[in-house]
């Protein structure tokens, strides 16, 4: 079984953090649809969704990756960078402590979960404004019994290192190479987004699936032209308000595979 852990939008999320957007007016209504399209998304791939409800006080609560990253042996939580954005935690503890045992970030530590990047064994993790080194040293204690290599990416001029990079087949990233070097991201196959489209590079992989942003039409065209013939196909959701807030279709789910 697998499940997507999501969250509903909060009725304040036009008051949101932001770092490389300027703030602009929110629909949440539209934000609410787009949301609810996200999720039939997740379920037409046949994952189970587990809603929580929104967070009224907490605007970027929709946002659930970065309050936890899920492995197959623990769900490290998370102290977001964002000072506002560490009560989002305690919800997320809640409905992962039934799935996995749960090891916390400490002070000074500081990570979101869009920073983290899983390829197999290997996590990569962006220094970021959101992500430091002492959480970076704290996750490789708690996964270095099992077996992960935890290493740190620079992350310079956009939110977060997942912003650059996904994961989006076994052996296939989809990149922007003018914010991520592909030479450290080992022996990968890569499909670079369209230059036209520099924030295109973030993409949900679920098995035989690809969710992906509607606006970003070049890029999703090489993707289907390199994943298409390996049965991946790419399903388009419209996240337009979502990104408004900075965030993407990684950011609203976490994944639970038992």
């Amino acid at each position: 079984m697998v499940i997507a852990i999501t969250r509903e939008v909060s009725p304040e999320m036009e008051n949101c953090e932001l770092t490389h957007l300027s703030r602009q007016p929110i629909d949440i209504d539209l934000a609410c649809q787009q949301h609810r399209a996200y999720e039939d998304a997740l379920k037409a791939l046949g994952w189970q969704v587990q809603r929580l409800p929104a967070e009224p006080d907490l605007p970027d609560s929709v946002f659930v990756e970065d309050a936890a990253v899920v492995f197959d042996e623990i769900a490290v939580i998370t102290r977001p960078g964002a000072v506002s954005r560490r009560p989002e935690t305690t919800s997320i503890a809640r409905a992962l402590n039934p799935y996995r045992r749960l090891c916390r970030i400490e002070a000074p530590g500081t990570v979101d979960g869009g920073d983290v990047l899983c390829v197999g064994k290997n996590v990569y993790v962006g220094l970021s404004s959101r992500s430091n080194a002492p959480a970076i040293e704290q996750m490789q204690d708690f996964l270095s019994p099992y077996g992960y290599m935890v290493q740190s990416i620079n992350v310079s001029g956009f939110l977060h290192l997942k912003s650059a990079v996904t994961l989006i087949a076994q052996d296939t990233l989809l990149i922007n190479p003018a914010w991520v070097d592909a030479s450290i991201l080992g022996n990968m196959r890569f499909i670079e987004v369209d230059p036209r489209e520099s924030y295109g590079a973030n993409a949900l992989w679920i098995g035989e699936g690809v969710i992906y942003p509607s606006n970003f039409p070049h890029t999703r065209q090489r993707i289907e032209e390199a994943l298409g013939k390996r049965g991946i196909r790419v399903v388009g959701v419209d996240v337009s308000e979502l990104q408004k807030a900075e965030g993407a279709v990684t950011c609203c789910c976490l994944i639970i595979r038992s």
